[in-house]
């Protein structure tokens, strides 16, 4: 019975995590205008796959980090009761930030869930390795990823000129319908209206291209398909580092362990993002900066290499901090922020330990009840 729980609350927590963070991997391709929702999810559904099957070979060291050992008691983290509550805890956190919308760590809600669930069962927490180990690359990966891509988008910007390529800035001119209300009229006696329309477009209005050359193919087809495998990159690398993560919690239960729960997990990972990111993904796409298709391949790129780097080393960076921490660098370099969201994401990020560390704890004590 407790292996039936268990395994339905990592699903649970696995589904969650695909709500909360499949788009974020293809966000600057929708962001940017480069492809529609579907087309940008699908791909970020397939590659976040191959990430979360490769993790099977790769990814060892986080299965060993996130199972609890050596965070609390060794007799409790091998209890099936603890696994579960970690897992449930962490799963709410997810879905409660994935219901309005706000990109979350899946990670930092696992940290809050191992300690508050490890905290109501008694157990001495190991607070040096809860910093060395989980903490501390938790809050500097964003940073990071920010900071790199203030110093290298502008050193791309100024190499993209040196080669020729410029952007272009498009005017849209055509006939536009407007709805005329006659003032002295009810709401009802509405009638239509053609006028000429005039404006320059934006990353909104109009799609942002560039031209020129390179090695002699246009510019702006070989940015999309880099734009395209940076993005596939992302989704791949979340996929490798989020996954073992969540499968870990399955290492309580030896009949689908191994290669079965990585695959599961998985699967579950996948119908999250495809059934329930919309929010989050317009969130991600829209809501922090306006981003043109250089700027999103910049923030792609840099995730991808801070992350898959982090997986390779063990270390539990958040993909979620990562890619926001790029989106958050190119916004300021660029002077398009929306700070307002940006303020909300991070409260949204200095809430989610402890609200999963709460959750662990009465997930915890309500299993225990049963």
């Amino acid at each position: 019975m407790m292996i039936a729980t268990i395994l339905l609350a990592v699903l649970c927590l696995a589904y969650a995590n695909g709500a909360n963070d499949n788009f974020k991997g293809v966000a600057t391709l929708f962001g940017s205008g480069t492809t529609d929702y579907r087309r940008a999810l699908a791909w970020g559904t397939v590659t976040t796959l191959l990430g979360s099957l490769t993790a099977v070979l790769l990814a060892n060291t986080l299965l060993k980090s996130f199972s609890g050992r050596g965070l609390v008691d060794a007799d409790l983290a091998a209890t099936v009761d603890y696994g579960a509550a970690v897992a449930l805890g962490a799963g709410l956190t997810v879905l409660l930030a994935t219901r309005i919308g706000m990109p979350i760590s899946t990670t930092h809600s696992l940290v809050g869930t191992l300690v508050g669930a490890g905290w109501a069962a008694g157990s001495s927490i190991n607070l040096g390795k809860l910093g060395s180990g989980f903490v501390i690359p938790l809050l500097v990966s964003p940073l990071v990823s920010l900071v790199v891509v203030v110093l290298l988008y502008p050193a791309l910007t100024y190499l993209r000129s040196r080669c020729g390529i410029t952007s272009e800035t498009c005017l849209c001119v055509g006939g536009r319908t407007v709805e005329v209300v006659p003032a002295a009229c009810s709401t009802v006696a509405i009638q239509r209206a053609e006028q000429l329309s005039v404006q320059v477009g934006d990353v909104v209005t109009c799609q942002s291209r560039y031209q020129g050359k390179m090695l002699g193919i246009e510019a702006g087809w070989v940015l999309d398909r880099l734009h395209y495998l940076s993005a596939g990159m992302v989704s791949f690398a979340r996929g490798l580092n989020d996954t073992p993560k969540i499968a870990a919690l399955l290492l309580l239960a030896p009949a689908i362990g191994g290669f079965g729960s990585t695959a599961l997990v998985g699967a579950a990972i996948a119908l999250g993002g495809i059934v329930s990111s919309r929010r989050v993904a317009e969130t991600m796409s829209q809501k922090i900066t306006a981003m043109n298709h250089g700027q999103g391949f910049t923030a792609n790129l840099i995730t991808s290499v801070i992350v898959i780097t982090a997986s390779r080393h063990g270390l539990p960076v958040s993909t979620t901090h990562v890619s926001c921490g790029s989106l958050f660098g190119i916004g300021a370099v660029t002077r398009q922020a929306h700070w307002g969201m940006i303020g909300k994401i991070l409260g949204a990020w200095l809430v989610t330990l402890p609200m999963g560390a709460a959750l662990g704890a009465l997930c915890y004590w309500c299993i225990r009840a049963l």
